[in-house]
């Protein structure tokens, strides 16, 4: 059993000496300065709730509540050009906003 053992480990540290000649510096992660991960928050405004478009840039609790208030008033919202019918949104905010809006589901 221990010859087996010994021949088991023998295999895997070959195994990582070979990846790390192959891989180089690419396959490690330098816990220092880890690559930097980029995560965009989006929102669909047909399903999405106050709290969660207040998230959105240029927003706050006040206009995402006329937002979701807009939407139950006149139904869901068909492009997001349709915002700018919103009180409080103009072309500013609607283009800091326009990268984190999904496309807009069906109704």
């Amino acid at each position: 059993m221990q010859p087996f053992v010994a021949s088991a480990v023998a295999v895997g540290l070959v195994g990582i000496a070979v990846w790390l000649a192959f891989m180089g510096r690419r396959g490690l992660v330098d816990h220092d300065a880890p690559p930097a991960v980029t995560v965009r928050f989006t929102v669909d405004i047909n399903k999405a709730d106050a709290a969660e478009i207040s998230q959105l840039p240029g927003l706050g609790p006040t206009i995402a509540a006329r937002i979701v208030s807009h939407r139950d008033t006149h139904g869901p919202f068909t492009s997001p050009e349709d915002l700018l019918a919103v009180p409080g949104i103009g072309e500013a905010t609607l283009a800091a906003m326009r990268p984190h809006l999904r496309p807009l589901s069906k109704p």
